[in-house]
């Protein structure tokens, strides 16, 4: 294994394989501030150089977290499939980059199994942005909760209600407007503000209410902690079709969420045996550059590795929504616009290698170099990428979590643009009700959540 070059008579050491691999990614503020980032360009493209040249092999055998000292890692490693690892050991990075440009759906699909996610992540690092949109465009990955994401032609939306103060009018004033612009066929998904489980059984409540009084084929799920959800499970609580919970690619960075594999595992058990929901996949998990740098658990390893190692701990479970939250945690990990862009092209890509079907939370904050323009851009490179599924939230600002992503009717402007569809069954129901056309495009009474409002309110009042 060689970890030296030499570029225009300047000569590069690198110290291992993860030294290598930091500093052969894109430039991200995160790195920098970590120190493990490459100090010029000169260093950089040296780093890739040397990248290029290692083999998968290498990669396995140099975990980012030794295997005896992280859950994470063990997770992983053990569910390496030997067969298609054999048949793709001896590439190069390089040649693997090159495999996976030419290859078809069915060819990546073949090897999938063999890749640890420190193999994903040099491939990602040795792509440009172009590169990573064309190869993720040809890896779909479906799943079934209630209804099936993630089929050519598709893009569906998260509807996401917050609410400052978790009212539940307020939530569902928010959801009939979400639901009359066509959004929420990925899920009708709440961040809770507050983490109790009362609010949290009665918010699920509502939501499964509200689908089959509307007869909406889609799912329900409020983004609490695992655990609240796991009690909310035991108690029979509420309906319950997907379990949410963030999670880090380390498992120092998985404490400080407040699990390790061993809870998951245990909550994938009595989500499986207790679910509200009809299909194999009723798990979902949000990521996001950056979580393992700020909770310190990143173990001398870059942004990128860390992220595919999340990718590759979801795998576990068969989720039906993966989606990376790319510029939610701020500037002090992605600084601006072009690093948000890349991040989430390079999350979005490592994610459907690994073979989640992945979605992405277009989104920045206010204190970040970013603007509209940023998101927007990377929302149409993630539609032309075939990305399974966007947020959408009323005027695309969140008014709990206090930052900036895509709104319902982005979603309904980038299936225009693309010819893409909502799901199937969600796209006739809104034919029916008159919000979608048969092209499935909006209508004029699009947006206008009276079509739900008399009802809603009535039950309300006889409710008092």
């Amino acid at each position: 294994m060689l970890l030296r070059t030499t570029l225009f008579g300047e000569r590069y050491n690198f110290r291992d394989v993860k030294d290598v691999l930091a500093k052969a990614n894109e430039e991200k503020s995160g790195d920098m501030l970590a120190g493990i980032g490459a100090a010029t360009a000169a260093e950089r493209v040296a780093a890739k150089a040397v990248l290029s040249d290692l083999t998968l092999e290498d990669l396995r055998n140099n975990p980012a977290v030794p295997y005896e000292e992280d859950d994470v890692t063990r997770a992983e490693q053990d569910a390496v499939e030997e067969l298609p690892y054999r048949r793709i050991k001896s590439m190069t990075v390089g040649q693997f980059r090159e495999f996976l440009l030419a290859a078809s759906t069915e060819e990546i699909a073949s090897i999938r199994g063999g890749l640890t996610s420190e193999m994903v992540a040099g491939a990602a690092k040795l792509m440009s942005n172009l590169d990573l949109v064309y190869t993720a465009k040809k890896m779909h990955v479906e799943a079934t909760c209630n209804t099936t994401i993630g089929r050519p032609g598709t893009l569906s939306t998260r509807l996401q209600p917050n609410h400052a103060t978790d009212d539940p009018a307020g939530i569902m004033a928010s959801v009939m407007e979400g639901i009359s612009y066509g959004a929420g066929d990925a899920v009708i998904g709440l961040n809770p503000a507050v983490d109790k489980l009362e609010k949290v059984a009665e918010i699920l409540r509502e939501f499964k209410s509200f689908m089959e009084e509307w007869e909406l084929p889609t799912q329900n799920c409020v983004l609490a902690h695992v655990t609240t959800q796991m009690k909310i499970l035991e108690k029979q609580a509420a309906p319950v079709d997907l379990m949410f919970q963030s999670l880090a690619g380390s498992e120092i960075a998985n404490r400080a969420f407040g699990i390790d594999v061993a809870l998951m595992d245990e909550a994938y058990a009595i989500m499986k045996e207790r679910k509200s929901s009809k299909g194999e996949n009723f798990m979902y998990f949000e990521t996001g550059q950056g979580s393992e740098l700020s909770s310190d658990g990143h173990n001398g390893a870059d942004q990128v590795v860390m992220e595919a190692r999340c990718y590759g701990f979801a795998k576990r479970y068969k989720p039906f929504l993966v989606n990376t939250v790319v510029g939610f945690i701020g500037p002090e990990y992605l600084y601006d616009g072009r690093q948000m862009i890349r991040a989430g092209l390079e999350d979005h890509f490592m994610g459907k290698l690994t073979g989640l079907p992945m979605g992405c939370d277009v989104c920045y904050t206010n204190h970040m170099r970013a603007d509209q323009n940023d998101l927007e851009n990377l929302a149409v490179m993630l539609t032309m990428a075939d990305c399974n599924y966007i947020m959408g939230i009323p005027g695309g600002d969140d008014v709990m979590l206090m930052y900036q992503t895509s709104s319902y009717h982005d979603g309904a402007a980038l299936r225009r643009l693309s010819g893409k569809r909502t799901i199937a069954e969600f796209d006739r129901r809104m034919q029916e009700l008159g919000i979608f056309d048969e092209a499935g495009h909006l209508t004029a009474v699009a947006g206008d959540p009276s079509i739900f409002m008399e009802g809603y309110l009535a039950k309300r009042r006889s409710a008092v």
